[in-house]
């Protein structure tokens, strides 16, 4: 069982950049090497979206190609930390913003971009981008 715990985010004002950190933990002291990270977010009444993921154990995120230039993802593999690196924050980038982790299987990679290939989440941290 994998826990995660994000952290980061705030009050932005357009144009800003952002780094949100996601804390992770595999309750057994397993490595977590098996399990892809990945990024969402949830705007209010929208579906929850894809944004990045990388596996642990390789670290080359993969951008939702919408969000190309913007947004990258990393991982400090001694700190089990997973970060989310935003830059140039418009307005719409508002949301609350959750990692997951997934194992990373042949059927995760054909299902990444839905919430539903998530194995396990953290709880969130709100992101507003206002002037």
């Amino acid at each position: 069982q994998v826990q995660l715990v994000e952290s980061g985010g705030g009050l932005v004002q357009p144009g800003g950049s952002l780094r949100l950190s996601c804390a992770v933990s595999e309750v057994s002291g397993q490595t977590l090497t098996r399990y892809s990270i990945s990024w969402f977010r949830q705007a209010p009444g929208k579906e929850r979206e894809f944004i990045v993921r990388f596996r642990w154990s390789s670290g080359v995120p993969v951008v939702a190609a919408a969000l190309k230039g913007r947004f990258t993802a990393s991982g400090d593999n001694f700190k089990n930390t997973a970060f989310l690196q935003v830059n140039d924050l418009k307005l719409e980038d508002t949301a609350v913003y959750y990692c997951g982790a997934s194992l990373h299987t042949s059927d995760y990679l054909s299902n990444y971009k839905s919430p539903r290939s998530v194995d396990y989440w953290g709880r969130g941290t709100q992101v507003t981008v206002s002037s």
